[in-house]
């Protein structure tokens, strides 16, 4: 049965927020930021010490939250999230299916085993996070966070590429199924460039000359966080978070090759740190301690995106229209 379509979505402080990955990086700057908001939120992530924590911390500060430890790799566990959300604040208005890890390494190797257990957390958990959703929402805003990779591949982080391009076609997919049957839920893939958060120390590496790093510039956390609750209230189909990585992938549209050539080159070397040390196995197995939304990473953080606020604002979604006003009038005095 379909279900009428409506496109009214609630300010931020009113709404309930369901956010995975939420003990550290994106996930924990938006739970705190859409707590501040005044958003009741629902942070979860296998962390039970960190995510305590963090929920104790928005509390103690006046906001309202709830911890759910939950592997997004477990769908029972997923479905645990969703319905601990609707019998603590009866209803969820937004869902965000952030968690996600990486492996650096080159491909070949990279075990196997590494290879589906990443596929299991970054795929297949925005699978199960997205069919929670669906079945739990009566109306809202699903976000999948992708990243500008899901766009353009880059070397050393090949099966990382791999499974954010698997994310980006299923939240498509989705998104054209719940608009056909009708159904109320507008959908988001949001992609950010190089974020400055932890996500560098949680990979598991298979470098042989350096730790993880990521290429700059970076961009902080709070940039990210502030999308995603800006298309809590008004979604958009697409967003990339930060300049840069718009480069990047139109640089990919337009020059695939040449694009292959800088990225055999330089950023080779930038996803490669020597001044510190950290364990290779990261948190694909197991969490580590965290808590922390920015990395240890020493480089230039950007706060904001002027790019991003464009892309989100009312003007750059009228420039087409108007474009096509003036070539329709353009023809239209050619023909006379």
């Amino acid at each position: 049965m379909k279900r009428k379509a409506s496109r009214a979505f609630k300010p931020i402080k009113d709404q309930v927020i369901v956010i995975t990955g939420a003990s550290s990086g994106i996930g924990l700057a938006t739970a705190r930021m859409a707590a501040r908001c005044g958003a009741r939120v629902v942070l979860a992530a296998r962390n039970h010490d960190d995510l305590g924590a963090v929920t104790y911390e928005i509390i103690q500060n006046g906001g309202k939250a709830i911890a759910v430890v939950a592997d997004v790799a477990d769908p029972d566990a997923v479905d645990r999230i969703g319905e601990t959300a609707l019998l603590e604040f009866g209803t969820i208005d937004t869902w965000v299916n952030n968690a996600g890890l990486s492996i650096y390494g080159k491909l070949k190797d990279v075990p196997l085993a590494d290879k589906r257990q990443l596929f299991d957390i970054n795929f297949w958990g925005v699978v199960y996070g997205c069919r929670t959703a669906v079945r739990l929402m009566r109306r809202g805003v699903l976000i999948n966070i992708g990243s500008e990779v899901s766009d353009v591949a880059i070397p050393l982080q090949g099966i990382y590429s791999a499974s954010k391009h698997a994310v980006k076609g299923y939240t498509d997919a989705l998104r054209m199924e719940l608009e056909h049957d009708r159904i109320p839920i507008a959908v988001t893939l949001v992609k950010p460039s190089a974020i400055n958060t932890p996500y560098p120390e949680h990979a598991r590496n298979y470098m042989t000359d350096g730790v993880p790093a990521l290429p700059p510039p970076l961009y902080a956390p709070a940039v990210v966080a502030r999308t995603i609750l800006r298309c809590a209230e008004r979604p958009v189909r697409d967003i990339i978070v930060g300049g840069a990585g718009r480069v990047q992938v139109a640089m990919a549209n337009l020059a695939p090759r040449l694009t292959d050539r800088f990225m055999e080159g330089p950023m080779w070397n930038q996803q490669k740190a020597t001044d510190r040390a950290q364990p290779r196995e990261g948190n694909l197995d197991r969490p580590q301690r965290d808590g922390r939304t920015t990395g240890a990473q020493q480089s230039y953080t950007m706060k904001s995106s002027c790019y991003t606020r464009f892309a989100l604002s009312p003007i750059s979604k009228a420039l087409p229209i108007a474009a096509a006003g003036v070539a329709l009038l353009a023809v239209r005095n050619y023909w006379r």
